[in-house]
């Protein structure tokens, strides 16, 4: 196990390289000027060369290349152009209400989503299962939006259940009261891909002939569903899992800006909106060292779930 975590490690120092030279090269020559986004376009040049010097970037490409690497290393991305607020201050302040969104929309899309495959599965070619599938299909034509806005109508102004927007600094009214609606907006729209996916792992596990030996052993189908059948699909489940968790921290970016959530979604958004361009280098920098842990962690929980799965190398 040793060696495979060395492996994998030193599997990433490329992955990273990568990662930090286009991120370098797509907002230093594809993006634009940032001193001319910053001054405004009828700025004087003075002005402009000013911004630039004092950004750093007058500075030959390979310094700034060398500037941005000991950043990413040291996690230090300076201040921000827009606020001259410390980068470090802006995640450590902003991502305990996305993690307060986030963290629930997570176990409760996985749980169920896994939950209702699995019945759906058991029920598979009833007249059930196809009336299922016919409402997640609907439920995918949907767009995000028009969640977000029939939730905020029926359940914050009409029925009154959950305010509409705010935000406290009391962390357990944050979760009981302001958190539930953006969540049960988010699980809404995730828990029918998921569902479709889920049933489909579960269908081909059926499919094995361990399921037939376990039949004939005169086992029930509820045992060979819950014993066999969904302990092997786990492992498909958590790759799934894996490969969606960094996009439920970006789905969040549209749930922090609709329901005034103060998270590092919205954040990121008005960073965008003014070209504050070392905020939104931070958390895509982060975004890809999250993406390569959570891989990481996958990997070592795949001989948890099945012991026949090893770390050698083919």
């Amino acid at each position: 196990m040793l060696g495979f975590l060395i492996r994998r490690l030193w599997q990433t120092v490329p992955t990273l390289a990568g990662v930090m030279l286009l991120v370098f090269v797509l907002f230093h020559w594809v993006g634009g000027d940032p001193a001319e986004q910053i001054a405004g376009l009828i700025a004087d040049p003075a002005r402009v060369q000013e911004i630039r010097a004092q950004l750093g970037l007058d500075r030959p490409w390979w310094a700034q290349l060398g500037l941005f690497v000991r950043e990413v290393l040291t996690f230090d991305f300076g201040r921000s152009w827009a606020t001259n607020e410390e980068i470090r201050a802006i995640f450590a302040t902003r991502i305990g209400p996305t993690l307060t969104v986030m963290l629930p929309v997570l176990v409760l899309e996985t749980v169920l989503g896994a939950g209702l495959a699995l019945a759906v599965a058991w029920v598979r070619g009833s007249l059930t299962d196809r009336a299922i599938m016919v409402a997640c299909t609907v439920a995918m034509s949907v767009s995000f939006l028009v969640y977000i806005i029939v939730f905020q109508y029926l359940f914050g102004f009409r029925l009154g259940w959950f305010p509409v927007q705010g935000w406290s600094e009391n962390p357990v009214r944050n979760l009981l009261v302001y958190a539930p609606l953006p969540v049960i907006c988010a699980v809404a729209v995730s828990l029918a891909p998921q569902v479709r996916l889920y049933r489909s792992f579960f269908l081909d596990e059926l499919e094995q002939d361990y399921v037939r030996t376990a039949r004939a052993k005169g086992l029930g189908e509820g045992a060979v569903m819950l014993r066999h059948v969904l302990r092997n699909a786990a492992i498909p489940i958590l790759t799934s899992v894996a490969i969606q968790l960094p996009g439920v921290f970006v789905g969040s970016f549209l749930l922090e800006k609709f329901f005034s959530i103060p998270g590092l979604g919205r954040e990121v958004i008005a960073a965008v909106e003014r070209s504050d361009f070392p905020v939104v280098k931070a958390v895509t920098v982060s975004l890809a060292l999250l993406t390569m842990a959570i891989n990481l962690l996958v990997d070592l929980l795949y001989r948890a779930l099945d012991p026949r799965v090893g770390y050698r190398q083919p």
